[in-house]
């Protein structure tokens, strides 16, 4: 594939044009500077790894299997940093997301078919975050499965009207979002005081992963609930949001 074809076609329609582009980036800043001006779209992405399926498919391997399916989550958490890397670089470096680099490198109909494959993956998904988001608006406050699915769902719409007043909004809502859990489950491991040998101990893989159904029906649910399809797609856009220099070819080779 040509750089001038690839580029060519990225300038007729850029992914998420509404902001692409258009967070700056400040120069000869320091890197801590430089590392917050880049980290918004790794927040982003990392809430696609706090989801209600997640935290169910862990908290059930926990509550039977103790520190049996540490390993696990280990080994899943590194295939989905690996995607999630690429995805980053695809997007960087050939300035397309991964929906439009599929559809170039297929053809109509078949392009078709792995739009609504992609749909349903993504849909499978979202149905977890949803429904998830919905039954802790009823344990907390007593709102009715229905309403809260409705209240849900406004809320992807709040989100994309904040988008149009500045990305980086977004990027600090979210982060602040992510503090606040880290803060929680941080909270939440020192009252349950883990035994951190036995802890430790989790991260190497036993055959009793595998032998045990109990255990694999769960390991299997924790490795979908973490490699999101939605997210790879996400993270090849966003990452153009930043006002990195797109001429240099050099440097986006090396990635």
């Amino acid at each position: 594939m040509g750089e001038g074809k690839l580029f060519h076609r990225t300038q007729n329609g850029l992914s998420l044009s509404e902001i692409n582009n258009t967070v700056p980036i400040p120069q000869n800043a320091g890197f801590w500077r430089k590392l917050l001006a880049y980290s918004g779209p790794g927040a982003l992405v990392a809430v696609g790894y706090m989801d209600p399926g997640n935290w169910v498919t862990s908290i059930a391997g926990g509550a039977q299997y103790g520190y049996l399916l540490i390993s696990v989550i280990l080994i899943s958490s590194l295939i989905a940093m690996l995607l999630q890397s690429m995805s980053a670089k695809l997007g960087i470096v050939t300035g397309m997301d991964l929906a439009q680099i599929t559809r170039l490198k297929s053809g109509k109909k078949l392009g078709f078919v792995l739009w609504i494959v992609t749909e349903l993956a993504i849909m499978a998904t979202d149905i977890a975050e949803v429904i998830g988001s919905a039954v802790a608006l009823n344990l907390l406050f007593g709102i009715p499965l229905l309403l809260g699915v409705i209240i849900t769902v406004l809320d992807v719409f709040l989100l994309l009207i904040l988008a149009r007043f500045g990305f980086r909004k977004i990027e600090a809502i979210v982060a602040t979002l992510i503090a606040t859990i880290f803060v929680v489950f941080l909270y939440e491991v020192i009252l349950s005081q883990p035994n951190i040998a036995h802890m430790f101990g989790g991260f190497i893989p036993k055959p009793e992963i595998v032998t045990d159904k109990g255990a694999l029906f769960i390991a299997l649910g924790i490795v979908g609930a973490t490699v999101m399809p939605h997210n790879l797609y996400l993270h090849s856009s966003i990452v153009q949001a930043r006002q990195y220099d797109r001429k240099d070819r050099a440097s986006l080779k090396r990635l």
